[in-house]
């Protein structure tokens, strides 16, 4: 992908994050002057039973950490134990998270995360952990399909007991977004931006259903934009390349990359 942009025209960005999640990310993106849109490729919803996630809130006091690896998680675990347990039950636990802005909803609540890994993802979780995880049980709510199974198989290799309980699901919405088709038909997207591979799988669903097969002509002169390294493994993998990754994996880090991007292509 080759685009030089002008300094005078605006920058449009296509944001694809949940539904009704975007906003955080919009507002960072405009607070340095790029234009946004949304098209929002993953819909939030409870999992299929929440059985498995209740049975676990009744036996907390059996677990040494709880981890939870996205605001989301936290969202749904602690609408769940309002209902079903009490929050305060998590007091003898160590909690760790995955990320900046899951450790700010985590404090919302009145929670402050015992760790969190440097590289903000689940990956380096493992390899990060402050204590010897051999002996330990660990509960570990999550999204229900499509999440990364590393965590929990390099845990569970070094000796821990890892409990893994839906908390929520990530669906694709039914349709795209009319207007985000829209301006990709009329060549105004310069950047589409990743916050996840989920998304990256989603999106390319609607663009075929919105755009066509060829679909991916209208990402030739789009730079594609990813939070970081399993992200950009699924945009090599269904979009053939990755113009714009984030050293830091978080929304500021992205918005960072994305600036500097626009930066060296102004002319």
């Amino acid at each position: 992908m080759t685009r030089l942009l002008s300094p005078h025209s605006p920058v449009t960005v296509l944001v694809t994050r949940a539904a009704g999640q975007s906003s955080q990310f919009t507002e960072l993106l405009r607070t340095v002057g790029l234009k946004v849109l949304e098209m929002p490729a993953l819909e939030i919803c409870p999992p299929t039973s929440w059985q498995p996630l209740d049975e676990a809130i009744a036996q907390l006091n059996t677990y040494d950490w709880l981890i939870l690896t996205s605001a989301n998680a936290v969202t749904f675990c602690w609408q769940r134990l309002q209902t079903v347990g009490n929050p305060a039950d998590l007091k003898r636990l160590k909690l760790a998270v995955v990320g900046t802005k899951t450790a700010s909803v985590l404090q919302q609540q009145g929670f402050q995360a015992d760790f969190i890994p440097p590289d903000f993802v689940a990956d380096s979780l493992v390899a990060t952990f402050p204590e010897p995880v051999q002996g330990l049980r660990i509960l570990f709510p999550r999204v229900e399909s499509g999440g990364r199974a590393v965590l929990v198989r390099e845990m569970t290799a070094a000796g821990a007991t890892v409990t893994e309980v839906p908390a929520y699901e990530s669906g694709c919405p039914q349709v795209p977004d009319a207007t985000a088709i829209s301006a990709l038909k009329s060549g105004q997207v310069q950047v589409l931006t990743f916050a996840s591979s989920k998304t990256v799988r989603h999106t390319c669903k609607l663009l075929r259903q919105g755009l066509g097969e060829s679909w991916g002509d209208y990402l030739e002169t789009v730079a594609i934009a990813s939070i970081g390294p399993k992200t950009s493994d699924t945009c090599h993998e269904l979009l053939g390349r990755v113009d714009i990754e984030a050293t830091e994996y978080t929304l500021e880090g992205l918005t960072k990359a994305i600036t500097q991007w626009t930066s060296a292509s102004s002319v």
